[in-house]
C-alpha cells in the first residue's frame, strides 16, 4: 500500500509561501534522482539499457538536466520539445523523437540534431526522405491493434489508437528502408497507460520481442533496440499497491533469455520512456483555501483551478489531498475542492473527505509531477503558476516563474504596449 505523505511540513509551505505566492508546483530533487537510479538498477542487466524520459510529462530544463546526470536521455515528440532537449546538452543518440502528424520542420530539426527518429506510419518514410533524408539507424512504431490485455483483464484498445503501424506495415517499412540506405533498425509500442501491474512490461516485450525474431526473419533486418516505451503506472490512490520496477525488470530479463537470446538477439538494447513513473509522485501543486460555500454540499474553494492541474477536470483523475499541519487530523468532513474557473468541472476533488479546513490552510495535491503544470491552459485568462525545486539541501530554487498578465497579453498584437 502507498501511504501518502507530503514531502514538506505546514512550516516549510508557509516558508516558501512568502517569497512564491500559491500556487506553485513543487518538485521533489532526492525523489527523482532516487527512482532514477532504481529504474536503471532494474534493468542493469541489459548493458545498453537507457531511459528516455518523457519531456511532455514535465517540460522543464531544470527537470531534464537532473535526469540527464542519472543517465537519461529525453523522449521528446516536437520541435520545441527537441529544441529544449538540445538546450540542456541531449542530443544524437541520447534523444528519440516520436511524432505523428509531423510538421516539416520538427522532422528535420531531428535529422540535424541526429537524433532517433522514430517513424510512426508508413507513409512517413517516404516523408522524411523527401523532407530531411533516411539516417543509418531508425525506428518504427507498432500497433498491433484489437485490444491489450493481461490474462483476462483488457489493459487498453490499441485498435482505438491513432499511432503506430500494422505488422504487415512494420514489414514494409523495414524493406523500404533498407532500399533507402538505412543500416539498423528499432521497434516501439505504447499500447497502455497507466498500468499498476507487475505484469504490463512483461507482456508487452513479449509481443515486441516476438515480432523482433520474426521482423529480422521476414526481412533480415538488424534490429539493434526495442524501445518499451511507457505506459508504467504510479498509485495515485492510498489503497492501491504500487509497482515494483526491480520485479519489473526481473520479469522483462526473463522474456528477453526466452525470446531474444535464442534467436541471437541476445544484444539487443532495451529503452524506456516512463514519464509518469520517473516524475509524477515527485511533483506536487501547493495551494490555499480562499473561500468556503455551503449551500447543498460543502465546498473549499482554493486558489489554484483546473488551468493549473486539468486531470481531475478532464479525465475524473483521482489526486490525493493532505491539508498540511493536519496529517494526523481525522477526516471529518466531506467536501468538494474547487477552483474558480467558470466550469462545474473545475473540482480537484468530490465528496472527499478530509479534516476540517479553515481559511487560509495550505492543500498539497499529491502525484502531480508528471502531466501536471505541462497540460495547463490560459482559461478565464487565469495564469500558469511557478515551478519550484525542492532541492536535496533543503533549498528551494524556482526553475520557471509564474505568469504574469504582461504574458497573457504578449501575443496580442498592437493593443498592449507590453
Amino acid at each position: 500500500m502507498s501511504k501518502k505523505v507530503p514531502y514538506i511540513t505546514k512550516e516549510k509551505a508557509e516558508q516558501i509561501a512568502k517569497n512564491f505566492p500559491t500556487p506553485f508546483y513543487l518538485y521533489d530533487e532526492a525523489g527523482i534522482r532516487r527512482t532514477a537510479r532504481l529504474v536503471n538498477r532494474a534493468f542493469s542487466w541489459n548493458k545498453g539499457f537507457k531511459e528516455y524520459f518523457a519531456v511532455k510529462a514535465t517540460p522543464n530544463p531544470y527537470i531534464l538536466q537532473i535526469l540527464k546526470e542519472e543517465g537519461c536521455g529525453a523522449d521528446c515528440s516536437s520541435l520545441t520539445e527537441l529544441e529544449m532537449s538540445h538546450a540542456v546538452g541531449l542530443t544524437g543518440t541520447d534523444v528519440m523523437f516520436s511524432s505523428n502528424e509531423t510538421p516539416v520542420e520538427d522532422m528535420q530539426l531531428a535529422k540535424k540534431m541526429g537524433v532517433i527518429i522514430n517513424l510512426d506510419d508508413l507513409t512517413h518514410v517516404d516523408f522524411l526522405e523527401e523532407v530531411a533524408g533516411i539516417p543509418e539507424t531508425i525506428c518504427c512504431r507498432f500497433n498491433p491493434g484489437g485490444h491489450f490485455a493481461i490474462a483476462n483483464s483488457i489493459m487498453d484498445n490499441p485498435g482505438d489508437s491513432k499511432y503506430g503501424m500494422t505488422r504487415a506495415q512494420m514489414v514494409e517499412a523495414y524493406k523500404k528502408l533498407m532500399e533507402k540506405g538505412a543500416k539498423h533498425f528499432g521497434i516501439h509500442a505504447f499500447l497502455a497507460s497507466n498500468t499498476v501491474t507487475n505484469e504490463y512490461y512483461p507482456e508487452l516485450a513479449r509481443q515486441l520481442f516476438t515480432l523482433a525474431v520474426e521482423l529480422k526473419e521476414e526481412t533480415g533486418a538488424d534490429i539493434t533496440f526495442i524501445n518499451l516505451s511507457g505506459g508504467v503506472g504510479i498509485a495515485y490512490r492510498p489503497e492501491q499497491e504500487e509497482n515494483d520496477i526491480l520485479a519489473i525488470g526481473e520479469g522483462v530479463r526473463k522474456v528477453f533469455e526466452e525470446v531474444l537470446v535464442p534467436a541471437g538477439l541476445g544484444n539487443v538494447r532495451l529503452f524506456t520512456e516512463m514519464g509518469r513513473f520517473m516524475l509524477a509522485p515527485y511533483g506536487a501543486l501547493v495551494t490555499r483555501a480562499v473561500h468556503e460555500k455551503h449551500i447543498y454540499k460543502e465546498y473549499i474553494g482554493v486558489d489554484a483551478c483546473a488551468a493549473n492541474l486539468m486531470r481531475p477536470a478532464m479525465y475524473g483523475s483521482y489526486h490525493h489531498i493532505t491539508v498540511l499541519g493536519k496529517e494526523n487530523a481525522e477526516a471529518t468532513q466531506v467536501y468538494d475542492v474547487v477552483g474558480g474557473l467558470c466550469e462545474n468541472n473545475d473540482k480537484f476533488a468530490i465528496d472527499r473527505k478530509l479534516p476540517q479546513i479553515e481559511m487560509g490552510d495550505l492543500l498539497f495535491i499529491h502525484d502531480a509531477g508528471a502531466h501536471g503544470f505541462s497540460m495547463g491552459y490560459n482559461y478565464n485568462g487565469k495564469l500558469k503558476s511557478a515551478e519550484l525545486l525542492l532541492c536535496e539541501d533543503g533549498s528551494v530554487k524556482q526553475i520557471r516563474r509564474a505568469e504574469t498578465p504582461a504574458d497573457y497579453f504578449a501575443t496580442l498584437e498592437g493593443y498592449w504596449d507590453v
